[in-house]
């Protein structure tokens, strides 16, 4: 078994070269925030990921969190891992500096968020909700509300969720049936939730739930939700904690993955009724809970790449140490590893490309987060903003869905091997599995993108950003045959984004169900070239940083190496995308439901 090492070489190029971190440290509040302290976060971090988290990553999944008497248990060492988790000071690195955060910009806790999903995905989903929890009390609670909850749930004594779904409503949310009943200054709150991550555990002594749920004259639909804070113990004026709510875990799923992390089924209200505390206006929940929703969102696809490095890791140190055959066209001589078989290095550097293209994208839209929150100039956060809203669904649909065809090369790369568990390999193909349906299924970010981020806007920020795309052609164009290459198949690239783009522009005014039948496909396109985009920036910036003399050549080459492999295996799918969406929605939509 390999163990996980961060990748900081290639982080530090992607925050500094391509998501423009001296960019992100002019901005106001953000002045702190420096190479030299980003250098030293991450490493930090590194270290602790490698020395605390990555060893109980593999007897957590094989042990699993257990349920006894509605009480969850999570595997052996989790507990003092989180405990020295926020002794630490991690959970706040990104939290409001107001109450006791650290309050670092998105660029920095970004890459960090990475290196904790690759060392140890399920015990990290536990503080990713919370910092969930703690933007949507941020953005919408009172402040008897922030001020009595968000200073444990920033330090990690406490630890968040969202509540939202329910048996019956699956991503329907308009289906939500828990009840919230007015009882003076709280609610009681009545109903059964579904797939809630780390919904009751053993780590901290108490959990903060945001929970969806109608009060008796909402209205019906979406309008009629009302989002609610319902703690597993009550807390007392003087922040003490007081008796147990009438919150109970009935079960925990036994899933395909994530084994560690306890996906839990809560019953509100056997009794009296869960108090609860309503956030903002009646019938505005689920406008508040997508705050949370879309932060989540930006953390999930990160889970995408983090799964994918780790996969990509954990196959390379197989190539490397794994002896079988001879090279092709030698007779004889000594047996090689498999690195040196042609195919097995395309495998490598498929999971190399696309993790680096996922990683730069995913960074890059951190950093329009940044600029949208703390840009001094509105007409740049207007922009910053459209462009993150853009990329978000992009991010979190192509990254996990990248992530998953990675994890299942890696497992290929270990031949027979990588199908039984003993190597550890099918475990980072399980565990990604769950990220292309957390906060909403591929289909879902689709939809999203191709109608609210495309069709409404009639394309504006697609194509805003396409045309951003184009203007890297000249500046590859004069650096001649060297990058000729990468041009060439960006360009094309580009062109076919685009047309597929302008056909849904066209299309979804008259036909959206036609849109919607292309949207999974048209999603992977854009991740595809936007992943490409930052290829051949990452190609034009080592070209130019090989020309110093102090240069880390080996790792520029490999950049270099790296872009072209991206350019001339990765981007060439642009073309069948487009084609699909341009072309495909009739086939999709061909046979009557009842005919299937």
């Amino acid at each position: 078994m390999s163990s996980y090492a961060a990748p900081l070489k290639d982080m530090r190029f992607a925050i500094r070269e391509l998501a423009g971190l001296s960019e992100i440290s002019a901005l106001p509040g953000c002045q702190e925030v420096n190479a030299e302290l980003v250098d030293a976060v991450l490493s930090e971090a590194a270290k602790f990921a490698q020395e605390v988290l990555d060893p109980l990553n593999r007897d957590g999944d094989k042990a699993g969190a257990t349920l006894a008497d509605g009480k969850v248990t999570a595997p052996k060492g989790f507990k003092e891992a989180y405990r020295q988790f926020i002794e630490a000071g991690w959970n706040g690195l990104g939290g409001p500096a107001e109450f006791g955060g650290q309050g670092l910009p998105h660029i920095v806790s970004t890459p960090v968020q990475e290196i904790w999903k690759s060392a140890n995905m399920a015990l990290c989903l536990c503080p990713m909700l919370t910092s969930g929890v703690l933007e949507a009390l941020k953005a919408h609670g009172s402040p008897e509300q922030q001020k009595a909850w968000m200073p444990k749930l920033t330090s990690g004594e406490w630890t968040g969720t969202m509540n939202l779904t329910e048996p019956q409503a699956g991503s329907d949310l308009s289906a939500v049936r828990a009840r919230a009943v007015r009882e003076g200054s709280h609610y009681r709150i009545q109903g059964t939730k579904i797939f809630i991550t780390w919904g009751e555990h053993d780590l901290t002594e108490n959990i903060v739930h945001l929970v969806l749920a109608r009060t008796p004259d909402a209205p019906e639909g979406v309008k009629g939700i009302s989002l609610f804070i319902v703690p597993k113990f009550r807390v007392k004026p003087d922040g003490a904690l007081g008796e147990r709510n009438d919150i109970r875990c009935v079960s925990i799923e036994h899933k395909l993955g994530i084994h560690a992390s306890p996906t839990c089924v809560l019953a509100y209200g056997d009794q009296k009724g869960a108090i609860g505390y309503l956030v903002g206006e009646e019938n505005r929940g689920l406008e508040y809970m997508f705050t949370m929703m879309n932060h989540a969102r930006l953390s999930v696809g990160v889970e995408g790449v983090a799964v994918a490095e780790r996969a990509y890791q954990h196959a390379l140190e197989y190539a490397r140490t794994r002896v079988q055959g001879r090279e092709i066209g030698q007779r004889g001589g000594d047996r090689v590893t498999i690195i040196h078989h042609p195919d097995v290095r395309r495998m490598l550097m498929s999971m190399r490309a696309q993790t680096e293209a996922m990683r730069a994208l995913a960074y890059f839209t951190a950093a329009a987060l940044d600029r949208a929150r703390h840009h001094p100039d509105p007409a740049e956060k207007r922009r910053s903003q459209g462009l993150l809203d853009l990329l978000t669904p992009v991010v979190k649909g192509w990254c996990t869905e990248q992530g998953v065809e990675i994890a299942s090369t890696g497992i290929q790369v270990h031949g027979g091997m990588g199908f039984v568990e003993e190597t550890g390999a099918a475990q980072y193909l399980r565990d990604a599995r769950i990220t292309t349906i957390y906060e909403g299924t591929t289909g879902i970010q689709a939809n999203d993108l191709v109608g609210r981020k495309v069709g409404f806007e009639k394309g504006a920020s697609a194509l805003a950003a396409i045309g951003a795309m184009r203007q890297i052609d000249a500046r590859l164009a004069a650096v001649g045959e060297e990058l000729a290459s990468a041009r060439a198949n960006l360009k094309e690239a580009v062109d076919h984004l685009e047309s597929a783009t302008r056909w849904i522009v066209e299309t979804f005014p008259s036909a959206p169900k036609a849109v919607a039948a292309v949207s999974v496909p048209y999603l992977k396109l854009f991740g595809t070239v936007a992943g490409g985009w930052m290829m051949a920036r990452a190609a034009l910036i080592a070209q130019e940083r090989l020309k110093q003399p102090d240069a880390d050549r080996d790792f520029l080459h490999g950049k270099l190496a790296t872009a072209r492999f991206y350019g001339e295996h990765e981007l060439p799918r642009a073309a069948t995308l487009a084609r699909e969406v341009t072309r495909g929605a009739d086939s999709v939509l061909a046979l009557d439901p009842a005919k299937f």
